[in-house]
């Protein structure tokens, strides 16, 4: 194993460990990086949409690329506006994450679950001034949601449908003069220039609008498709969905910087889909959260065959994966070398990841060791102050996938970087066991904050919180998780209602909340109260609230 790389004022026996040297960062943009891997392997598969069926060489993807660059430029986008995508894993989406790259738009990627209040919301934060969006994604007419939050955001000038003619229109063959003013702009374009914006759910309230840049997310995508060995030789299957760091980062740009193919296999998760793309197109690597595989596996275990003697490889992530799952992963759909990744969106998103070759223990017990050029390390949550080895303590972060900041909140920024550059994820995790050997591989444990993942679905209860006391006879509300055998974790909001209200439960929650939030954010659980126990100085103890609501609800 290689060893672990330390640095003054920090020791072998500190939670400390910093990533390899090599290979260098990258330093160009993600336009930069597409056509210099189109030149290298033009006629290599880059892009499949198994719904559509059809299918992309990397010439003729970065000609469409382009093509749909010009085609922004023509509705005025410039440099650093922000163009917001809103639909689910189709290429339209691949195109537009390319084409805004490739003229320095920053693109704004929306939650296919997002529904009219928070859509409303991160078109004004953002200032979006043109949205791309699928005209509706199962029974959501994002059509009509456009419509309707016109007014509530002041910016947006232009919607384009991807099934219109306009958008059409928009992939025509750009005119000499359109080319030559997208590689005009793209010379001075800056890898340091932001790019993206995602929004992640905050502990106080609205989303946060995560601003990441060309080197951000381009270099993780990078790392992340070399510590799983990559080249044009592999094609990935990528049920996740593209709105996340998950797909669009760790999966089309660990592809497209291999130039290894990106097979869609549908719109959304479907475990037969997913599979028969993988035996289809023969693809060598597969993505999924731990409730992917989970489905996969249960699908295989009712008798259906699927060929997957294709895949060598793939990554889980998303939440803990269970350790059997893992195990039958590897020998149930012959992915010898899949590998775990941790991190958040705010790093871009990896910190850690297990590598190909390491022991089997390792690669089912731990996420893994740092990625090249970041470092890591585990604090007193308190003191700030490392702790040795084998104690543990809240992770942190630093190097070139931290963040720029929240989009237009430097409070909030403020809160989350320290002085010195260190991304505070808020998560507990302990690095080795305590001896000078153990290689900085890194378990989480838990989490400070009062995240719930629910299917590998980062929620945040503040938000949910704050959006129940929208509601007309609610005077206090507290949102908890509780365990759940196919999610991991589901909702239960604790709520308290004014007097002479009528009876509110979890269908009046649910009624109310529709169409408003996403599904996953809804909780499953309702119950009415008095009162929230409390400590001595106020405030509110969800531990004892979790307790109590596991027992009343009989859930182990």
């Amino acid at each position: 194993m290689p060893e672990t790389h330390t640095t003054d004022p920090y020791t072998a026996a500190d939670s400390y460990s910093k990533g390899d040297a090599a290979p260098a960062l990258l330093t160009d943009t993600i336009g930069g990086v597409l056509a210099r891997t189109a030149e290298r392997v033009p006629d290599s598969l880059a892009l499949v949409d198994a719904a559509v069926d059809r299918q992309w060489t990397y010439a003729e993807f970065r000609r469409d690329v382009r093509a749909l660059a010009a085609g922004l430029l023509r509705l005025g986008v410039a440099p650093g506006d922000r163009v917001a995508l809103w639909a689910p894993n189709r290429f339209e989406w691949v195109l537009t994450q390319f084409a805004a790259a490739e003229i320095g738009a920053i693109l704004v990627v929306i939650n296919p679950a997002y529904r009219r209040h928070e859509l409303a919301y991160v078109l004004a934060q953002s200032g979006t001034s043109v949205v791309l969006a699928a005209e509706r994604f199962r029974d959501a007419d994002y059509a009509q949601m456009l419509t309707e939050v016109r007014a509530e955001a002041p910016e947006l000038r232009t919607v384009v449908l991807f099934e219109s003619a306009e958008f059409a229109g928009l992939l025509a063959e750009p005119t000499a003069d359109e080319s030559a003013a997208i590689d005009e702009i793209a010379a001075g374009l800056s890898a340091s220039d932001p790019i993206n914006i995602q929004y992640t759910s905050g502990t106080t309230g609205s989303p946060k609008g995560v601003t990441l840049s060309h080197s951000n997310i381009g270099n993780n995508g990078y790392f992340v498709g070399e510590l799983v060995d990559y080249t044009e030789a592999d094609r990935i299957c990528l049920p996740v969905p593209f709105y996340h760091c998950f797909g669009m980062v760790m999966g089309n740009l660990a592809a497209t910087s291999h130039g290894a193919a990106m097979v869609i296999p549908g719109q959304a998760f479907d475990p037969q889909t997913a599979l028969a793309a993988v035996e289809k197109y023969r693809c060598t690597s597969l993505y999924g959260v731990p409730t992917m595989f989970i489905a996969e596996l249960a699908l295989l275990d009712t008798g259906a065959e699927f060929d997957l003697s294709s895949l060598r490889t793939g990554i889980m992530a998303g939440s803990p994966c269970p350790e059997t799952v893992m195990r039958r992963v590897i020998d149930e759909m012959n992915m010898s070398q899949v590998s775990i990744c941790y991190g958040m969106t705010e790093t871009s998103p990896v910190s850690t990841q297990t590598r190909t070759d390491d022991p089997l223990d390792l690669r089912v017990g731990t996420v893994g060791r740092v990625g090249p050029h970041l470092e890591i390390k585990i604090v007193d949550p308190v003191t700030g102050d490392v702790l040795p080895r084998g104690e543990t303590g809240e992770f942190c972060t630093r190097g070139y996938s931290v963040m720029q900041g929240y989009w237009n909140e430097p409070a909030k920024t403020a809160e989350a970087l320290d002085a010195d550059g260190w991304m505070h994820t808020g998560d507990l995790g302990v690095m080795g066991d305590g001896s000078n050997d153990d290689d900085g591989y890194v378990r989480i444990t838990g989490r400070i904050k009062d995240m719930v993942i629910r299917g590998g679905e980062n929620i945040y209860p503040r938000e949910i919180e704050e959006f129940l006391y929208t509601h007309p006879d609610v005077v206090d509300a507290q949102v908890i998780g509780v365990p759940d055998e196919k999610y991991g974790e589901e909702l239960m909001a604790w709520v308290r209602v004014r007097e002479g209200a009528e009876s509110l439960d979890a269908d009046g929650i649910r009624e109310f909340a529709a169409g408003q939030i996403s599904r996953h954010k809804i909780p499953k659980y309702v119950t009415v109260v008095d009162e929230f126990p409390m400590t001595v100085t106020g405030k509110v103890r969800k531990v004892e609230m979790r307790a109590k609501s596991i027992e009343m609800l009989g859930l182990e």
